[in-house]
């Protein structure tokens, strides 16, 4: 059974950081906006509605810390009640701390994962066929490209060389080319948060984890904060084909985002995020462990350089964004059959970290076994209307 701790879930540092949060109140059928302290879990749903709302004040931190509101649980009752099997459902529990906005990813940001998405394109989703196209590919070009920058005369040299030995790949594209990969992870309100079940497709047999940290912006493209995610991907439909990017990506509980938004202050800025650490842990049921980490000084395009692509003049998001930032972890060791490299199975518990923005922790299911997406866009303007009414003078 999963359950949360305080040591799963809050930064190091503990409630240094202005910690922003979304909870499920039975009480009330709907989700609540909530401020995480040391004294406890507040809903200030009365004074901002959405967690996007929040994210679009000038300064989201200050909001937060100003903000007002009853108090819920300890943040201790709250995480205990959040894993799926063994919850009151008569009292909060915790949810990705987003909700109406756009769910975006970068993708091929790292050298070593851009490597691996030319392999899965070139095995056509075969585990097996990896391992000797792996070798091939390295040989001729190397495995570093962590010091070439995109779009960089060099890079583009880069191209050039490839091109000619008939090695050229989409990703590599993405990798060294002007433009970043940005594509939608999932649709709005989809996320799940930490302690909840992460789903992967049941006909995938070769998938993995992506620790990332998530970038939370705001409608002008200010970034205001970040958390954590796990873009649960499935390499051999994403291998067999670039056009199935939405089948590899966006399933039911594929998306895992929290377990808090940290906002942006004097004390933790984008600079913190350039220079992050992420660790990853896969504890499997059959006692098999996995880690892993992702160092995000590694990254080969900046993350304002990724929020400017995505968000601006070209494309507006009325309701600001999230974008996952990509990830340098790649597993390649074999878990059971060599040569097949890592794949999941369920009910393996997955743990991204990061010691500024905490933990979180989501058990791997087939996505037809998670919980059903049921509450979107509809039901919470619904949601927020009767509240909204409920607080109106008869």
């Amino acid at each position: 059974m999963l359950t949360l701790e305080l040591k799963d879930s809050l930064p190091d540092d503990l409630y240094a950081g202005a910690l922003l949060g979304r909870v499920w109140r039975p009480d009330q059928n709907g989700p609540a906006v909530v401020a995480v302290r040391s004294d406890g879990v507040f809903d200030i749903t009365k004074r901002f509605p959405t967690s996007s709302s929040l994210c679009q004040e000038e300064n989201p931190a200050r909001a937060l810390r100003e903000s007002e509101g009853p108090r819920l649980a300890s943040v201790e009752e709250l995480l205990a009640n959040t894993g799926e099997e063994g919850r009151d459902t008569y009292r909060p529990w915790l949810l990705a701390p987003i909700d109406i906005q756009a769910i975006k990813a970068a993708g091929v940001t790292f050298a070593v994962s851009m490597l691996e998405r030319v392999i899965e394109e070139k095995a056509h989703g075969d585990a097996l066929a990896a391992v000797a196209i792996r070798s091939e590919i390295t040989k001729l070009v190397g495995a570093d490209f962590s010091k070439l920058r995109p779009g960089s005369p060099e890079a583009m040299h880069l191209r050039e060389i490839l091109l000619a030995q008939g090695v050229w790949s989409q990703y590599l594209e993405v990798g060294i080319g002007h433009d970043a990969e940005i594509f939608t992870k999932a649709p709005i309100m989809s996320a799940v948060g930490s302690g909840a079940d992460a789903g992967i497709h049941a006909k995938s047999t070769w998938n993995n984890p992506e620790p990332e940290v998530v970038l939370a912006v705001a409608s002008d493209g200010r970034i205001v904060g970040a958390t954590l995610g796990n873009d649960v991907n499935l390499r051999d439909v994403e291998g067999r084909s670039a056009l199935l990017l939405g089948k590899a990506k966006d399933n039911n509980a594929s998306c895992a985002i929290g377990p808090f938004i940290r906002l942006f202050d004097d004390d933790f800025t984008l600079d913190d995020v350039r220079n992050m650490e992420l660790t990853l842990t896969v504890e499997g049921p059959d006692g098999y462990q996995l880690k892993g980490s992702s160092s995000m000084s590694r990254i080969s395009r900046d993350p304002a350089d990724l929020v400017s692509q995505m968000i601006g003049p070209h494309h507006q998001y009325p309701d600001g964004a999230v974008l996952f930032l990509g990830t340098l972890f790649a597993p390649v060791e074999d878990r059971d059959e060599p040569g097949k490299g890592f794949t999941h199975k369920v009910g393996d518990i997955v743990t991204v970290a990061s010691p500024r923005l905490g933990r979180l922790v989501n058990r791997m299911r087939h996505s037809q076994d998670c919980a059903p997406w049921t509450f979107g866009v509809a039901r919470l303007m619904n949601h927020l209307a009767i509240l909204g009414n409920q607080e109106r003078p008869a």
